[in-house]
């Protein structure tokens, strides 16, 4: 089993253009780190810049500042919100100052630990990178599905909303998980043109195998307040017994059924006992 299994999150809402924009860029990245604060138990594993402050040397900084607190069994999760740009050769992040390039980007990714790696690039013209950005255990998400499709997307919009309640949670296991909020965003995308009898101008990708792996909130019972230690203590364990759940899970295929379910049983025992323990140091430390 790891010794951890932390998910680490990082979150930018890069320049606006105008206020209306730059408002909604900052609520979507709030609301985004703050559902990744809730489903790690601890603040000190979410970095989340908007405004001014969202410039390339913070991000390049802030990015490796994450780096030196995960290891190789960590989760990392990188949420791109705002408008992005593309010439036919680069993509850019667009950022006060100077952008950043989707290679510059690439590079920082690739120097994260964490073998399991999420991007989501929220803004226009992000279908540009999806294969730039592609390596084994990482899934990109993007908004658009090439660099010409250059209008503002909404998919930052419904992927904030996807982790900040219920909607997304199809299974109704208290989890939202990237692959629930992927869908949660296309469904509602393609239904608000649908609803105005326009023209789509955004279509979502997501290139990488079991998004279904990444957590990105929990909800009701699971949701717990950050930064009580003994809680993001267990909330560790519980990554790396829900590692164990997927890994169980993959081998499905390959197992006679008998083995499988004795082998995913175990593991949701074992993941049953723990959560017990969650309920009850959350319940007696959280603040109402």
């Amino acid at each position: 089993m790891p010794a951890s299994a932390a998910t680490y999150t990082f979150v930018v809402a890069g320049l606006g253009g105008e206020p209306g924009y730059e408002q909604r860029f900052r609520e979507h990245a709030a609301a985004v780190a703050s559902a990744a604060e809730k489903a790690a138990g601890s603040t000190a594993n979410v970095i989340s810049l908007s405004g001014d402050a969202a410039r390339a040397d913070a991000v390049k900084r802030d990015i490796k500042t994450l780096a030196a607190r995960m290891n190789a069994n960590d989760s990392a999760v990188i949420v791109l919100i705002g408008h992005g740009s593309y010439d036919g050769e680069n993509y850019r992040f667009n950022l006060p100052g100077p952008d950043l390039t989707d290679s510059e980007l690439a590079r920082l990714f690739d120097e994260l630990p964490a073998r399991d790696q999420l991007i989501i690039n929220a803004t226009s013209a992000s279908g540009a990178v999806i294969e730039r950005w592609q390596k084994p255990r990482r899934v990109v998400i993007t908004a658009t599905k090439n660099g010409g499709e250059k209008t503002a997307t909404r998919f930052a919009q419904f992927w904030a909303q996807a982790v900040a309640s219920e909607a997304a949670d199809t299974n109704k296991d208290q989890i939202v998980t990237a692959a629930e909020a992927y869908a949660f965003a296309t469904n509602q995308i393609a239904a608000a043109f649908k609803a105005e009898t326009s023209m789509a101008t955004e279509h979502a990708r997501m290139e990488g195998n079991d998004a279904g792996r990444f957590t990105l909130a929990r909800l009701g019972a699971g949701e717990v307040m950050p930064d009580n230690p003994e809680v993001a203590a267990l909330l560790s364990q519980r990554g790396a017994i829900e590692l164990d759940l997927n890994r169980v899970k993959e081998q499905k295929a390959s197992l006679p059924d008998t083995q499988y379910y004795d082998q995913l049983e175990e593991v949701l025992v074992r993941l049953a006992l723990l959560q017990k323990e969650i309920d009850a140091k959350a319940g007696g430390g959280a603040t109402p």
